[in-house]
């Protein structure tokens, strides 16, 4: 199951909406849809995210965590080590290897690890207002 798949179906859950019904909203399948949220299809795209969201009612906050988890709900993933380091290389085949015998404390812990050496974002500069230059 992808994490998009497992939103997907505790928000329909959390508003007793069969999966039936919200396929029809949604102009897909039920097999599709089903599908989606068992981590079998890869991972929506923005327009079909932008539809589940309308159809749960999903807005500002709820609605971007969707769209992240969509963006993380590749079930299938490639790395390409291609013009990495050897131990870069070595890190992503242990990671395959190995990740289903990761316990939850684990993986919570590689995520924590990953939050902190992601990029932090610019700050903007600003002008100032009646400041002559």
């Amino acid at each position: 199951m992808t994490p998009f798949g497992a939103r997907l179906r505790a928000l329909r859950v959390e508003r007793d909406m069969t999966l039936k019904a919200m396929a029809a909203q949604l102009h897909v399948s039920a097999a599709y849809l089903s599908a989606l949220e068992h981590g079998k299809r890869g991972a929506p795209g923005t327009g079909l995210v932008h539809q589940v969201c309308d159809c749960l009612g999903l807005i500002w906050d709820e609605a971007e965590e969707l769209a992240k988890l969509a963006r993380l709900s590749h079930p299938r993933v490639v790395v390409d080590t291609a013009g990495l380091t050897p131990e870069q290389t070595a890190l992503a085949n242990r990671i395959a290897q190995t990740i289903h015998r990761l316990t939850p404390e684990a993986v919570a812990t590689l995520h924590g690890f990953l939050d902190l050496t992601a990029p932090q974002a610019k700050p903007r500069l600003r002008r100032l207002a009646g400041r002559g230059g």
